[in-house]
């Protein structure tokens, strides 16, 4: 299975990417082929709302999504979202990167997914929005949701290291 993972942290070595690379470990030995897109450092902008694609069609934008991102989520088969929670949603920079879905909408659809996010907070209501968007974004793109992972009480950049949701992202990618 081709998986493509989307980090939205601008925190390179912070609790959610380091949650990916235990994904991406898990899934690589269970032989799956894994690419990871760095939403924070990659450069690109959000849609710019022009309709040049027409919704599924070239995007107007030339840069890092339209040449290295979205070859790869057209022929993927699973989109892993990953992202710190910030005021309670995604980080921009993952958003950003999810608005570009627009240009590409009928070769988003279809996939299994996953979710992953990291909170400082220990409250569960602080990550509802975060679950809420990522459930009705797979809904429409009628995505196979593999699993939702909700690190909390993850602070200091490197809370997740050895933590017990290090272990769930690490499993959830070798079950696949």
């Amino acid at each position: 299975m081709k998986i493509v993972i989307l980090t939205g942290s601008p925190r390179k070595k912070g609790n959610s990417n380091y949650l990916a690379e235990r994904f991406a470990q898990g899934a690589g030995e269970a032989g799956h082929e894994v690419f990871t897109f760095d939403c924070a450092k990659q450069n690109f902008k959000g849609c710019a709302a022009c309709d040049f694609c027409g919704m599924n069609g070239p995007c107007s934008q030339k840069d890092d999504f339209t040449n290295i991102l979205r070859p790869r989520l057209e022929k993927a088969d699973m989109v892993v979202l990953v992202s710190p929670v910030y005021y309670y949603g995604l980080s921009s920079q993952l958003k950003a990167a999810i608005d570009r879905f627009y240009a590409m909408n009928g070769s988003t659809r279809d996939k299994k997914s996953a979710l992953i996010v990291t909170m400082a907070d220990t409250d569960d209501a602080t990550a509802s929005f975060s679950i809420d968007y990522y459930r009705a974004l797979g809904k429409y793109l009628h995505w196979q949701n593999i699993g939702e992972i909700v690190g909390k009480g993850l602070w200091d950049k490197n809370d997740a290291s050895g933590s017990l949701y290090a272990d769930r992202a690490y499993e959830l990618g070798k079950s696949l």
